[in-house]
């Protein structure tokens, strides 16, 4: 895994935890290049479809101009949910990294496994452990319930 873009990645995270969005950020790169930034914005947007993922994926198809992505990687702090692994799946994105599990929406690992099933299209992924990933959620969940809390 290049941790540069992993780097990149964290720092997207950290942009959504500023925001009081749930930190994960994601980078797509293409000939060793970061292309395509994101970070979750479901509050921000009110839409439940602005995770990291896919507004990188939005931008990386917008900055080649074509919906197929099969010469870039993408970097995702925590593991995808099935919407996040479908679009990764659809944009032929060929491989995928990422450095947290999600016990309850994973759904590459975790859950579904969706990777390991037959589709038109192949990810290989890569899964390496980084507990600033689990840290930075775990402590942003925690801060929301201690506002939520207080407020009571």
């Amino acid at each position: 895994m290049n941790n540069k873009f992993m780097e990149a990645a964290y720092k997207e995270a950290l942009k959504a935890y500023k925001k009081n969005e749930v930190p994960v950020g994601a980078v797509i790169v293409r000939d060793g290049k970061i292309i395509a930034r994101g970070h979750n914005l479901r509050e921000s947007k009110q839409n439940s479809l602005a995770h990291a993922e896919i507004i990188a994926i939005a931008k990386a198809c917008k900055k080649i101009g074509f919906w197929r992505l099969d010469d870039v990687e993408i970097y995702v702090t925590l593991e995808p949910c099935p919407m996040c692994t479908g679009a990764i799946i659809q944009s032929r994105i060929p491989r995928l990294y990422f450095g947290a599990l999600d016990k309850r929406n994973g759904s590459v690992i975790s859950n579904l496994k969706m990777l390991d099933n037959v589709y038109t299209h192949k990810v290989n992924y890569v899964y390496e452990q980084d507990l600033r990933f689990s840290q930075i959620l775990t402590d942003f969940f925690k801060e929301m319930r201690s506002k939520k809390n207080e407020s009571k």
